[in-house]
């Protein structure tokens, strides 16, 4: 196949769109929550995550002013499963802080009325809230035309050669976006999540049975391409 980024990113689309199926955006519910679990979710596993924001969220009786005014250690304590947890705790309160600062409660709806550049300027605002973050927020939440990028992400990305192979996450954002309809960021973003748990793993990748074979550096390569 022509292996320009273009017909690269229509061919790995339609395949893992063969290989998965279509999926639709639907709102994730709370997009403080979505904030908050985003932040638990940082070099940690997704089930550790999840694990330390239901205990967040069971021990404060889900009340975010609680959570906002309450002592760090408390905080620290309930968090502990996602790890990273005395930075975590800091960066949860100040998120909830400046939340109730601009707004006098806790919701971001308002961030829904944003274009995507001034919803990024805005969320990265926040102490220790990244590009990843706030495109996470923007995308899940919101369904705004933004490409969050993740470990799975930057690694298939990587191998693919859609993305050098030292690329940060913030760049392979920056690679994909001008080659995919930004209706589709959703559905590719979990695709690709998908595939890199499955598939194109981190170590020993099922390159045998992958369905990205013909575009795909990495496979050409057999190992001689560098991480």
């Amino acid at each position: 196949m022509k292996q320009d980024p273009q017909a690269k990113a229509e061919f790995v689309e339609s395949r893992l769109l063969e290989r998965y199926g279509p999926i639709s955006w639907k709102p994730e519910g709370d997009p403080v929550a979505e904030l908050i679990g985003t932040i638990l979710s940082a070099n940690t596993t997704g089930k550790n995550a999840s694990v330390a924001f239901d205990a967040l969220m069971t021990v404060f009786d889900y009340d975010w002013d609680r959570i906002r005014t309450a002592p760090p250690d408390a905080i620290i304590d309930s968090i502990r499963p996602a790890g990273m947890y005395h930075q975590k705790a800091p960066r949860i309160i100040a998120a909830l802080e400046r939340i109730y600062a601009d707004r006098g409660d806790y919701s971001l709806d308002y961030v829904a009325k944003m274009d995507v550049d001034a919803g990024l300027d805005y969320l990265t605002g926040f102490p220790g809230v990244g590009h990843k973050t706030a495109s996470i927020v923007l995308l899940f939440a919101f369904n705004k035309a933004t490409f969050p990028v993740d470990t799975h992400i930057q690694r298939i990305s990587q191998r693919l050669g859609i993305s050098r192979a030292k690329a940060d996450p913030t760049q392979v954002t920056r690679d994909w976006e001008p080659l995919v309809e930004p209706a589709h960021y959703y559905q590719l973003h979990i695709h690709l999540i998908r595939h890199g748990r499955e598939t194109c793993t981190a170590r020993s990748p099922k390159c045998e049975i992958c369905p990205l074979q013909d575009a795909c550096d990495y496979y050409r390569g057999r190992g001689a391409w560098q991480r």
